[in-house]
C-alpha cells in the first residue's frame, strides 16, 4: 500500500510503498478514505515533540470503512463506516494515565491508504458527515470538547471568548458552543478569519494585532466573558485576566507563543480559575459525538489533498493560513 512516510525528522515526508498491515486479534483492516492534519504532525517532523520515534507514518486522524476482521471480532464490524479514537489508553477519569499515547507516532497513523487498529478504537461514522469531515472530527473537537466543557463547564447561558480562530480546535470549540446556544466572541491576527467565524454564528471579533485591542472587545461584547479558551499562552495571556468575568473560567490547551505571566491579585480577587486541558478521554468522545449527532454539527474543513502532496500539505499547516482542518485522501480511496 501507499503511505506518507517520515523517515527521519527535518526532511520531507515521502509517499512510499509499505507493507499492508494485517489485522492481529481483535484488530480490524481499515480502509482509510480521509486523515486529517493537526500541528502535532508539523512539530513532530520539525524535531519538536517529545519521544520522537522514525520512521513513522504520521496522522492521528483517520475516517473509513472496515474491509478485514482479524480474529475475535464480531462481524456486524464488516463494512462499516467508521471514524477512528486518536489516542490509546485513556478510557475515563481526569489524568491521563502514563501509558495513554496518540495515534500516528509512535504507533503508524492514518497518513496510508489501509490501517490496523483496535477495534475499541473504532466508532461509527456520522451519517451526516462525509468521510473528509469525520477525518476533521477527532483530535481537534475532542481537544475543544473537554477544553469547553469538562475543564470550563461552559452552559448555554456563558458568553464565550475564543483565540486564534482559524485552528482545528479553536473552530470547534465555536461550533461547539454556538451548538449549545452560548454567546462566542473571537480573536484573530486575520480579518477574514474572524468574518468567517462571524458567518459561523459567532457574535463578534477582534484582530488582537489591533492596538489596546482587549478594551475595543470588552466595548464591543458589552461586558465580560465567563469562558475563555486560549491555545497560544505568550505574552498576551495576561489580557485575558482582565477580560474575564469575576468567577471566569481560562482554559488552556496549548503554548505556541509560549510561557506567559499573569498577576496573582487579578487571580484571587476575582476568583478565577486557570485550566490546564489536553485532548480528552474516551467517554468524552463518546460525549462529543453525541453532541455532533444531536446539533448534527458540521466540521469546517480548509481544503482537502491527494496523499501524493501530504508534504505540500504539511507546510500549507506550517505556514498557518489555514481556516479548519487540512484533510488527505488516500489515492486507493
Amino acid at each position: 500500500m501507499k503511505a506518507l512516510v517520515l523517515s527521519n525528522v527535518k526532511e520531507a515526508a515521502a509517499l512510499q510503498e509499505v507493507p499492508k498491515p494485517q489485522p492481529a486479534a481483535g484488530q480490524v483492516l481499515v480502509r482509510l478514505h480521509a486523515a486529517a492534519l493537526n500541528h502535532r504532525d508539523v512539530f513532530i517532523q520539525q524535531g519538536l515533540y517529545p519521544g520522537i520515534q522514525t520512521p513513522v507514518i504520521l496522522g492521528s486522524d483517520g475516517a473509513g470503512v472496515v474491509v478485514e476482521l482479524g480474529p475475535n471480532v464480531e462481524t456486524h464490524w464488516l463494512d462499516q463506516a467508521v471514524v477512528l479514537l486518536p489516542f490509546f489508553n485513556w478510557d475515563s477519569g481526569p489524568v491521563q494515565p502514563k501509558d495513554y499515547h496518540i495515534l500516528g507516532m509512535p504507533t503508524n497513523g492514518c497518513f496510508a491508504e489501509y490501517i490496523a487498529i483496535d477495534v475499541h478504537q473504532l466508532f461509527p461514522k456520522p451519517t451526516h458527515l462525509s468521510f473528509e469531515q469525520a477525518a476533521a472530527l477527532p483530535l481537534a473537537g475532542l481537544t475543544a470538547y473537554r477544553a469547553l466543557f469538562t475543564r470550563g463547564a461552559c452552559t448555554t447561558q456563558d458568553r464565550v471568548l475564543i483565540s486564534g480562530i482559524g485552528g482545528g480546535v479553536a473552530l470547534w470549540a465555536c461550533q461547539l458552543a454556538l451548538a449549545i446556544g452560548a454567546e462566542v466572541h473571537v480573536t484573530s491576527g486575520s480579518e477574514h478569519k474572524i468574518e468567517q467565524a462571524v458567518a459561523l454564528g459567532a457574535k463578534g471579533g477582534i484582530n488582537y494585532k489591533s492596538d489596546r485591542w482587549h478594551k475595543a472587545l470588552l466595548q464591543q461584547a458589552g461586558g465580560h466573558f465567563d469562558v475563555v479558551i486560549d491555545s497560544a499562552g505568550g505574552d498576551g495571556f495576561r489580557y485575558f485576566l482582565d477580560l474575564a468575568a469575576p468567577a471566569g473560567r481560562i482554559v488552556f490547551y496549548g503554548g505556541t507563543h509560549g510561557t506567559f505571566s499573569v498577576n496573582p491579585q487579578k487571580v484571587f480577587w476575582k476568583q478565577l480559575s486557570l485550566l490546564g486541558s489536553t485532548m480528552g478521554n474516551r467517554l468524552e468522545f463518546e460525549h462529543l459525538l453525541a453532541l455532533v449527532n444531536q446539533y448534527q454539527i458540521q466540521p469546517v474543513v480548509d481544503s482537502v489533498w491527494d496523499l501524493a502532496d501530504g508534504e505540500a500539505a504539511l507546510r500549507h499547516m506550517d505556514k498557518g493560513a489555514q481556516l479548519g482542518k487540512i484533510v488527505l485522501r488516500p489515492t486507493s480511496a
